[in-house]
């Protein structure tokens, strides 16, 4: 649909107006052009020019008066040029500004002893996937933000016997896929997914709250929420004193089972005749080609024969 502007109106209007404030016999009844009365019509019943005119403006006073002819008209024009600017100036309102995208770095360098969780983010670039995250996110996110001096209370040596994979479930292991206010954790139920899983699935904590004291337990150790660090939808930043340690990387693991006992295979005999052979009991019995068989009948024949001799006496 054509727009009209201010200008082409107010133009439009002027032409009318100055086409309406003639008089009407002008238009409708030209009179000649000569200043000599127009001569009387031929029929007698004919009224003249003049007289047509006189009449009409006898019953119509205000029909050729440029006041009423062009009230009307501005009115109307009035009325467009209204509409019309109204219309342009509701099509013109630009859009606001759009917010800034939230800066979870900005926020945590703010707060000053996060340096240590500051370089894990940014190694692990855990730190671009949760600000991405945040700029699409209809739930938003709660981080618990390790101090420095929680690092540094863990046993040396802890973060650096870690491999990739298991620095980023650490870092992931501090962020819940929800918006939380100190509130809401008083009503949530345990356990509490986070952003970390692994081989055994998502990684839990368990959040309690009694007198406006919350704390966060994973299994390993246990740490009170501190003050918060920005809490605006979609983000929450809480301090917590203690690097949170997921049992699937820190907690005890099951000793390794021992293998079942070898049984070496029993040596035989060197002179063990073959399998189809006599019996054991047969085996162990001393034949009498072998030298004990010898000696055990001489032993015999010895104690009979003195038998023998006793008899005798």
């Amino acid at each position: 649909m054509h727009e009209w502007t201010k200008d082409s109106l107010l133009m439009i209007g002027f032409s009318l107006t100055r086409q309406l404030q003639r008089p009407a016999h002008s238009t409708l009844f030209p009179l000649p052009r000569s200043p000599s009365k127009a001569p009387p019509c031929a029929l007698p019943l004919c009224p003249s020019l003049s007289s047509i005119a006189a009449a009409r403006h006898r019953h119509y006073p205000m029909a050729s008066s440029p006041i009423f002819v062009g009230l009307p008209t501005f009115l109307l024009l009035l009325l467009l040029t209204t509409s019309g600017l109204f219309g342009q100036a509701t099509g013109a309102v630009a859009p606001g500004p759009k917010p800034a995208p939230l800066n979870l770095t900005g926020i945590l360098e703010k707060g000053g002893q996060y340096g240590t969780f500051l370089r894990l983010l940014k190694e692990t670039q855990v730190g671009e996937q949760i600000e991405s995250q945040l700029n699409n996110s209809f739930n938003g996110l709660t981080i618990f933000a390790p101090t420095d001096n929680a690092f540094n209370n863990l046993k040396p040596g802890t973060l650096n016997s870690l491999t990739t994979q298991e620095q980023v479930s650490l870092v992931l292991y501090h962020v819940l896929p929800r918006y939380y206010t100190l509130s809401t954790f008083e009503t949530t139920s345990n356990p509490v997914n986070t952003q970390a899983s692994g081989s055994s699935g998502v990684y839990t904590v368990n959040i309690t709250s009694s007198s406006n004291q919350v704390n966060v337990s994973t299994g390993v150790n246990e740490t009170p929420v501190n003050n918060n660090l920005h809490l605006d939808f979609p983000l929450a930043v809480y301090s917590v004193d203690k690097v949170l340690l997921p049992p699937e990387l820190f907690g005890a693991k099951p000793p390794a089972s021992s293998p079942p006992p070898v049984v070496a295979p029993e040596k035989p005999n060197k002179g063990s005749p073959a399998a189809d052979g006599p019996s054991a009991s047969a085996e162990a019995a001393p034949s009498a080609a072998s030298p004990e068989g010898r000696s055990a009948e001489r032993v015999l024949l010895l104690w009979v024969g003195l038998a023998c001799m006793g008899s005798l006496l």
